[in-house]
């Protein structure tokens, strides 16, 4: 009786053990899915796909480490070192040594505030083209990456970045949020922050979008303002950094021998650096001031 019984069950049993295994193939195939894409999600937005601390730097800068080969530059910096050590003595290599890469440092600071207001003057026209297109019934994820392409630099190139990682499986908030972390930009944060309230909450996108480009630009204007009404102030700051260098090259073209003389000698030599110490941190501090107006 069991006999008949189970054989008549057989195909029930295969079929079903087919579909099981189908399933398990089909869930272990996601899983594998999700698990790289959880695994490139975690190197965008950890730290470690920042190789070092001059990687960031360079980003912010516009400068791709495959564009930019710091070798060279490291055989230089050794070789001033070595000249100045040779020719002026080891409190020289030691000016040397300190003051390049504070030069370095400030070049690219200098270069990333310039490429920095670029985007930030070009990323209306990016929102502006962002709600044309969801008023014309494209989504938001559509809107925002199709604007790319019609972008100037540098904010394009900017951009690009948030498009590969979506590319790579990251939400579009969270790309853009990565962004806005890497360029320690407050636009950028209400930008990463309006999409991110949008996908989760829902709302008027294109509403939202327009809010931000109003804000957006009546910042701008408060800072052009700012800047115009603290003019003086920030003249008076360039003066008082800049007049002990200028006195300094006075001396060296009418009297070198006077710094000189004084350079010859260690208590000399003493007083000039610890004037060039103070000197430094009076335009760190002075920079600090403008930074805050």
């Amino acid at each position: 009786m069991m006999g008949p019984l189970l054989l008549a069950l057989a195909p029930l049993l295969l079929g079903a053990a087919l579909f099981l295994l189908r399933l398990g193939l089909h869930k272990r195939g996601e899983e594998r899915i999700l698990l790289r894409l959880g695994q490139a999600y975690r190197v965008v937005r950890s730290a470690s796909a920042r190789r070092d601390w001059l990687d960031p730097l360079l980003q912010r800068a516009g400068l791709a480490q495959g564009e930019f080969s710091l070798r060279p530059w490291l055989l230089a910096w050794l070789g001033a070192v070595l000249l100045a050590a040779l020719l002026a003595g080891g409190a020289a290599a030691l000016l040397v040594l300190l003051g390049l890469p504070l030069l370095g440092y400030l070049a690219l600071s200098w270069r990333y505030r310039r490429r920095l207001q670029r985007i930030i003057q070009q990323l209306p026209g990016l929102l502006d083209y962002s709600v044309r297109s969801l008023k014309a019934g494209r989504t938001l994820n559509d809107a925002v990456l199709g604007g790319i392409d019609a972008t100037r630099e540098p904010l394009r190139s900017a951009m690009l970045r948030v498009r590969r990682n979506v590319q790579l499986g990251v939400p579009l908030d969270d790309a853009v949020n990565e962004l806005a972390e890497l360029y320690r930009q407050d636009e950028l944060r209400l930008f990463a922050l309006g999409l991110r309230i949008n996908q989760r909450h829902g709302g008027n996108a294109s509403e939202l979008l327009e809010n931000l480009i109003k804000l957006i630009r009546e910042r701008e204007q408060g800072g052009r303002q700012l800047r115009a009404m603290t003019g003086e102030t920030r003249i008076t700051a360039w003066i008082l950094g800049v007049l002990p260098l200028a006195m300094v090259g006075y001396f060296l073209m009418a009297n070198p021998g006077y710094l000189l003389a004084m350079w010859r000698d260690s208590h000399g030599q003493m007083m000039l650096l610890f004037a060039f110490a103070l000197q430094a941190l009076g335009c760190l501090v002075l920079w600090r001031m403008m930074r805050s107006l």
